[in-house]
């Protein structure tokens, strides 16, 4: 059987986090699952799994056997590893463990899916946690506080808030853009002693007020894309690997020209052929296209897709690349658009799917059983 055969009897499935207390005027009931038809980017809902509270965003173990969620919001400070059935994609609570900060907003694992590093947004700081073999959490290794001096905001930075923590695509170095410090810091991670270490360049600073919030890395492993929070801009840098160094290149607006709307950038990816870069914003309500310069890397602006919903606090590509799922945490929707391969531009669907504040979208593959 042909490969592209193959493909299309792959099982896809979208687990959703979801808002789910008052505080963050959540209207969820915890992860929602979907299948996703390859063919149409249709979602057809599958499950709610009500055992995380704010599962404000999920990490996919490499195995795809294994489901890891941390609870947002400044009441909260734990990781969940949830079990999942290959068959239904139904999730089953396997452990808890502490994350050593509140308000837990990112996690990510490293390559082999032996550790896992979590953001702690509430605390300033980045923890690390080592996974057993059956997938369940262990106990926290280690604490690392974020420091530095904060950024101009007078409420949105009075102190470190980390936002992201993803593992470039060798999966051994972490990249943290802190909110509150303007800046981006790098660790490696030393897989023998389960520790982070800083890189060789520690940190790279944004621009005065940015506040970087979330970074993508290319699939070449050559260049990242990080978007600012409070100024909505995107800012390209050359990634050394080696180093664990972050050069910036240049910033681009992730708004249309003359735009005086409200705004908050949010979600950042990257086209899995590392030709094009979206970005979600929130207010405008939109996401940024932008084209990936081959030679430097650079930016240029495509177009602005209207997400059909209001506070695309996150986004998701589909595995295939073809579909552009936008979540819009205050209209309860999450919205299909389909992905044009050749110029990167997004083209509405028909298809709007309703589940309470979605904030986080991770899709799985799985063969079906015969």
């Amino acid at each position: 059987m042909h490969a592209e055969s193959t493909a299309t009897l792959l099982i896809v499935l979208a687990f959703v986090g979801c808002y789910t207390t008052p505080d963050r005027h959540g209207h969820g009931r915890g992860i929602s699952i979907f299948q996703a038809n390859p063919a149409n980017g249709a979602l057809t809902p599958v499950d709610v799994c009500e055992e995380v509270p704010n599962p404000s965003f999920l990490a996919l173990a490499p195995d795809q056997r294994t489901l890891y969620a941390v609870s947002g919001g400044d009441s909260f400070s734990h990781i969940s590893a949830l079990a999942i059935e290959p068959a239904t994609g139904r999730l089953r609570l396997l452990n808890r463990q502490s994350s050593g900060g509140s308000n837990p907003v990112h996690l990510s694992l490293d390559a082999t899916g032996r550790y896992l590093a979590v953001a702690n947004y509430g605390a300033g700081s980045v923890g690390l946690l080592r996974i057993a073999e059956d997938g369940q959490l262990g106990k926290l290794i280690e604490v690392y506080p974020q420091r530095g001096a904060t950024g101009p905001h007078p409420r949105e930075q009075t102190m470190s808030h980390p936002h992201h923590c993803p593992f470039d695509v060798a999966g051994q170095s972490l990249a943290v853009p802190d909110k509150g410090l303007d800046r981006i810091f790098v660790y490696r991670l030393d897989a023998g002693a389960g520790r982070l270490l800083p890189a060789e360049v520690p940190s790279v600073a944004s621009a005065p007020g940015a506040a970087p919030r979330h970074i993508a890395f290319d699939p070449t492993n050559r260049r990242a894309y990080a978007i600012n929070e409070l100024d909505s801009t995107v800012t390209a840098f050359d990634w050394d690997a080696a180093k664990g160094g972050l050069a910036p290149r240049a910033t681009r607006s992730s708004l249309p020209p003359a735009v005086t709307t409200p705004n908050t950038g949010a979600e950042i990816a990257v086209a899995r052929s590392g030709r094009f870069v979206y970005a979600s914003n929130r207010g405008h309500d939109s996401i940024a296209v932008f084209g990936v310069s081959a030679a430097d890397g650079a930016l240029a602006p495509v177009e602005w897709q209207p997400t059909g919903g209001r506070t695309p606090r996150t986004f998701a590509l589909s595995p295939d690349g073809r579909y552009l799922y936008a979540a819009n945490q205050d209209s309860d929707s999450i919205v299909t658009l389909v992905v044009d391969q050749a110029s990167g531009r997004l083209r509405p669907t028909d298809q709007t799917i309703q589940t309470g504040s979605p904030v986080c979208i991770v899709f799985a593959e799985f063969a079906p059983a015969c």
